[in-house]
């Protein structure tokens, strides 16, 4: 799902779950209406969408699943360390696991945060403040 074109209000997230893809994008957009989402559902799809993007067309926040098909988060961020035009953005990954060892890694990695997916959809939506608070768009 992508809305308006605005680079001060674009997430990219690289998930495979549908439902999930859903209920992020559904939170984001009921507390901020202009944000754009872009969403990828595998690990080399991500990378390659990174690598392509426009200097000037930069997400505010790139929201990684922990478990992608082809390539998990902490590979992906491992590659677009490895982008110096991506470097400024804030990087988080959103994850089903709770593994302590995979926070680590991620967070050495620079993950500003690692996020447990919520099981409804209250949760689902503090996550997502949260998230627009990472890209500026909410001070709340």
């Amino acid at each position: 799902m992508i809305l308006t074109n605005n680079k001060s209000n674009f997430i990219f997230l690289a998930e495979d779950d549908i439902d999930d893809q859903e209920l992020l994008i559904e939170a984001l957009t009921s507390l901020d209406d202009t944000i754009e989402v872009h969403v990828v559902n595998n690990g080399k799809k991500a990378v390659s969408y990174l690598e392509e993007l426009p200097d000037n067309k930069k997400p505010c926040l790139i929201v990684l699943d922990y478990n992608l098909p082809e390539m998990n988060g902490a590979d992906i961020l491992n590659r677009i360390n490895t982008i110096e035009k991506l470097h400024p953005v804030t990087k988080v990954i959103w994850s089903t696991s709770n593994s302590p060892v995979y926070e680590k890694i991620c967070t050495e990695l620079g993950a500003k945060a690692y996020f447990v997916k919520p099981t409804d959809f209250y949760g689902i939506e503090k996550i997502a403040r949260i998230m627009l608070q990472l890209c500026g768009l909410k001070k709340e």
